[in-house]
């Protein structure tokens, strides 16, 4: 098991928090909880070591079209960079939604 964070530069404020996905063989989990001090940070926590490098691409291109203002959490449990990328999309969609 590895944990890590990332943090970067962000300037889009969320209106709240979101949860998708499940800890399971082959998927995750993301947590996004609206933020402050215009960064987002990245916690990590998986069951694949070595693959920081490949984290920190995903979420760069992740932060290079969406800059948002955030925490967010992610439970890894062996997903592919393509499952990450749609679980932040699904996660985000759903923090940007207006609470009734």
């Amino acid at each position: 098991m590895e944990s890590f964070s990332f943090e970067t530069k962000g300037n889009q404020i969320l209106n709240q928090r979101s949860h998708v996905g499940v800890v399971g063989s082959g998927d995750l989990e993301v947590l996004i909880e609206p933020g402050n001090n215009n960064k987002a940070i990245f916690n990590v926590r998986t069951a694949s070591e070595g693959f920081q490098e490949t984290w920190k691409a995903v979420f760069e291109r992740f932060m290079d079209i969406n800059e948002v203002v955030a925490t967010i959490t992610i439970n890894d449990f062996g997903a592919t960079p393509g499952v990450v990328a749609l679980r932040l999309a699904q996660a985000l969609e759903i923090a940007k939604q207006n609470k009734d």
